[in-house]
């Protein structure tokens, strides 16, 4: 199987190049669709995709689905590569993974810590679709994750109509986000809550099981927390609750330490 996969320059997270959240939830779609399923299902795999490069930005790439028996296959289970000429860009394969989720905060604790973001006074990556500043209402997501515990964070996130990408299988009048949108919202909390402010970093792997995606309107609340350091990289988790409280999606993440410089 092959296709082919762009991220627009709207969805960037350092200035040129892809957000890694975005990228790697729209290489985990083709994943998933690979296996026969539905990514607007609520009953999706775990997914895990690994970035290699900084994925580039409006150039067409190529998705290639590599079996494990497959000469070319070095992983030895079944793996999707996003390939830009030679060059592997990121890797994506199902895992079995529960993704233990970060205990949740109330939208009031949310909505309090958005103010507390160190982002709003230092960030990196300053136009980042999913955290960046820098991005008006409507275009990026504006998640902007505070302190509400040591090496805890949260965010209040209300998804535009902009980003809607999906009816609801039940409910057509329903909206909901895409998949690389919902990963994107679970990406950067997991940054910040790593440190972003003092140890700069950018997405290496990124685990996430999506349960149901988004819903454009509702408030979600986006918590994040710090899991460990080893050398240059950061472990961390984050987790996505509706207005109920009901766990929405989760991830894990490793980041690697960088010189933001070096992406723009």
């Amino acid at each position: 199987m092959t296709a082919q996969l762009t991220i627009a320059s709207r969805y960037c997270g350092p200035a040129r190049s892809g957000n890694g959240g975005y990228t790697a939830g729209s290489l985990a779609e083709v994943v998933a669709r690979t296996g026969g399923g539905d990514p607007t299902d609520h009953d999706q795999p775990v997914a895990e995709v690994t970035l290699r490069q900084p994925p580039p930005l409006d150039v067409a790439m190529t998705v290639q689905h590599l079996a494990a028996d497959d000469p070319a296959n070095v992983a030895g289970t079944d793996v999707t590569v996003l390939l830009m000429g030679g060059a592997r860009i990121a890797e994506a394969r199902r895992v079995d993974d529960d993704l233990d989720p970060v205990e949740p905060v109330s939208m009031s604790q949310a909505t309090d810590a958005m103010a507390r973001f160190p982002g709003l006074v230092s960030h990196p990556f300053p136009t980042c679709f999913a955290c960046g500043p820098d991005r008006a209402e409507g275009d990026g997501l504006r998640i902007f994750p505070g302190t509400v515990a040591p090496g805890r964070v949260a965010s209040l996130w209300l998804p535009h109509d902009s980003v809607a990408e999906a009816s609801d299988l039940l409910d057509p009048g329903v909206q909901r986000v895409g998949p690389g949108t919902a990963w994107a919202a679970l990406d950067c909390v997991g940054g910040w809550a790593g440190d972003m402010e003092e140890r700069k970093m950018v997405l290496g792997r990124m685990t996430a099981r999506v349960d149901a995606l988004p819903v454009v309107g509702e408030p979600h609340v986006v918590v994040g927390e710090a899991r460990g350091e080893q050398g240059r990289k950061t472990f961390t988790a984050s987790t996505m609750y509706d207005s109920d409280g009901r766990i929405v999606a989760r991830a894990q993440h490793v980041w690697i330490a960088v010189d933001p410089a070096a992406f723009g």
